[in-house]
């Protein structure tokens, strides 16, 4: 077993305190994230209480194994598709759970999109636009957090948790980049203080006394970003209660599933509970260049357990009606199986899946021809995707941002909703 850990699983005390203080009310920068009308937008995104949950399938899951099932042809693949509780919608058969759940999704068998490999993808599929050089786009998480989040709360607004993205939150800001955890979800053993709560206290009321007089004699802008965003990081480990399920999990852990993913799905509906607005996980082992169907097979009896459990808790709970759940990768897989049984990258007509508030239930669109090698009708670029999901978060697709004096809209151009799966 390897000593190291992955980078998206390090997290030292000064990257947690980093990432505390930028996440949700810190730095302040000029021209950075400048939008028109942006706190009455946002303040009307925020009215609707609209939340979202990425479930992030790191290295593209295949969609001809999944929800785009081509049984009898030549690449279909040895996995079977079972029925679901919608007429005419078959899932695969490592997928029983999730069939009992396909009157909430909507399942776009069409994605087109335009960048085949993993950072570019990766890229692509969080922000709805290819990279450029002179441009850093945000996150939808970091969307999110500007839109729906609320001034002040105690937490964060974008909290990630495992392999996710890649871009943070670009030109909107330090104050909107993600809260980045483990796989688990836990806080670093660093959160919980050695010292009693009156010694904190006294060491809190001396930095003040000496920030409020430093502050007297220097009044650039960062000085300020610096003081408040110290204040909200006192703020968040007041509130770390909010990401210890260690309680609910053995309540839960059969709904869920005994898995990482699993727990990071059941703190995902804990952090929204308690009003964060947006959270991501990421699962791994869905770049099967090799064995795809071994790694599909252990992957989606992770996956399944899982997703079906969030979605009835949510839906028990009354959540989902205002829950966005977003099923997706930065690429699909190849429709032909190569000479190690693998499948590569594939981006000409593959799957994504919503559920959950601003979506029909129990709907498909679009679809790829009899084997799966193209879009048949009805394709769906990753500008529309993200306009869909604007539109499902009650967030303006079209909203414009300043950088500097350019402005960047908040999808690409010519990217329109998909109307027909939007309720």
């Amino acid at each position: 077993m390897s000593s190291f850990c992955p980078a998206h699983e390090h997290l030292s005390r000064r990257a947690f305190l980093k990432g505390a203080l930028v996440t949700a009310g810190g730095l302040t920068v000029p021209n950075w994230g400048g939008l028109f009308h942006s706190q009455s937008i946002a303040a009307e995104a925020a009215k609707q209480g609209k939340r979202c949950i990425l479930l992030w399938m790191n290295g593209g899951a295949s969609q001809i194994d999944t929800f785009d099932m081509k049984p009898g042809r030549p690449t279909g693949g040895p996995f079977r598709p079972i029925a679901t509780r919608v007429p005419g919608m078959q899932v695969c058969e490592y997928l029983p759970k999730m069939a009992q759940h396909a009157d909430k999704l909507a399942v776009i068998r069409s994605m087109r999109t335009s960048e085949p490999d993993h950072p570019g993808g990766i890229y692509l599929m969080h922000t709805g636009f290819r990279p450029l050089v002179n441009v850093s786009h945000p996150e939808l998480g970091a969307m999110a957090a500007k839109y729906l989040g609320k001034e002040g709360s105690d937490l964060p607004s974008f909290v990630r948790m495992g392999p996710t993205g890649n871009a943070g939150a670009g030109f909107l800001g330090p104050k909107y980049q993600p809260f980045s955890l483990g796989r688990e979800g836990r806080l670093p053993y660093f959160t919980d203080s050695s010292l009693s709560a009156e010694a904190e206290e006294r060491r809190k009321n001396l930095w003040r006394f000496m920030e409020e007089g430093f502050a007297r004699e220097h009044h650039a802008e960062p000085f300020e970003a610096h003081r408040s965003a110290k204040e909200q990081t006192w703020r968040l480990l007041r509130a770390r209660s909010a990401f210890d399920i260690s309680k609910e999990w053995e309540k839960y852990r059969d709904l869920y599933g005994a898995s990482d993913f699993g727990r990071g799905c059941l703190l995902a509906r804990k952090l929204i509970e308690s009003g964060v607005p947006f959270v991501e996980i990421g699962q791994d082992n869905y770049d099967s260049h090799a064995d795809n169907f071994v790694c599909h097979k252990a992957s989606l009896r992770v996956l399944d357990p899982a997703w079906s459990g969030l979605l009835q808790d949510l839906h028990d709970r009354g959540l989902l009606q205002d829950t966005l759940v977003v099923w997706m990768g930065e690429v699909g897989r190849t429709p032909s199986i190569n000479n190690r049984a693998g499948r590569d990258h594939f981006v000409r007509g593959w799957t994504v899946v919503l559920a959950g508030g601003g979506i029909k239930g129990g709907a498909t669109y679009g679809a790829t021809d009899a084997d799966g090698k193209d879009v048949k009708e009805n394709p769906v670029t990753e500008g529309d995707l993200f306009a869909t999901i604007y539109t499902a978060l009650g967030i303006n697709p079209r909203a414009k941002h300043f950088v500097g004096t350019r402005p960047i809209w908040a999808t690409p151009e010519g990217a329109r909703p998909v109307r027909e799966i939007l309720s």
